[in-house]
């Protein structure tokens, strides 16, 4: 397997497993949404995984101009799962920005518990219409 910083010549294979993960990932794959989630993939901190020609996950972050580094996407595709790919995209993130703190926004608190990560809070969406 070999990790390496996302190119532009990437987009259209991460695009194509975020499709193939159905309605989870469908915030990022609708036609409406497309365009814009692949200029955030070339704007992050994006690694993508490969076992020879094929794509086996990615990841992306923001970089919180000097304060933290903040997870945002993490994607294994089923057929790699348990492998560790996970694991070693995240340490990608760790041996690259090593003097940061890094947070992850998950939905899957469960595969970073596992992995040790400590529970930081809470993440909320803040709703245009409040009543």
């Amino acid at each position: 397997m070999k990790i390496r910083k996302y190119k532009k010549e990437d987009e259209n294979n991460v695009m194509g497993i975020i499709k193939k993960e159905g309605e989870e990932w469908e915030s990022y794959s609708g036609l409406d949404v497309q365009d814009k989630y692949k200029k955030a993939l070339q704007n992050s901190i994006t690694y993508v995984a490969y076992v020879g020609d094929e794509l086996c996950g990615y990841s992306r972050s923001l970089d919180d101009n000097g304060f933290f580094v903040y997870v945002c996407d993490l994607l294994v595709t089923p057929k790699f799962r348990g492998k560790n790919i996970g694991r070693e995209l995240m340490e990608c993130i760790y041996k690259d920005y090593p003097d940061k703190i890094i947070y992850v926004m998950s939905d899957v608190d469960k595969y970073y518990e596992k992995q040790g990560y400590r529970k930081e809070g809470s993440v909320f969406e803040v709703l245009k219409d409040r009543e």
